[in-house]
């Protein structure tokens, strides 16, 4: 379904979605590997608490960002193929 949205975008558009993306997923990787580093660090300092999943429920995101910045990919890939 993903897909058929990339097929009908323009190749400019595409490539300003990848830049967007890329930028923002690395940025959000960046972040979550600091929340997993202070919340180990808070684990070992005063116990486990709640707000500690925070990360791990935050990890599907970030899958499904790398998964689009891979689909966008690939559509432009294909697109290089067909010329």
């Amino acid at each position: 379904m993903k897909n058929e949205k990339f097929s009908k975008m323009t190749t400019e558009e595409l490539l300003k979605s990848q830049k967007m993306s890329k930028s923002a997923t690395y940025a959000f990787a960046v972040i979550l590997a600091l929340l997993f580093i202070v919340n180990i660090y808070l684990v070992l300092k005063k116990g486990f608490s709640a707000s500690q999943v925070v990360p791990i429920a935050l990890l599907p995101l970030l899958i499904l960002n790398f998964k689009t910045l891979k689909d966008i990919k690939e559509e432009l890939k294909s697109r290089e193929s067909q010329k």
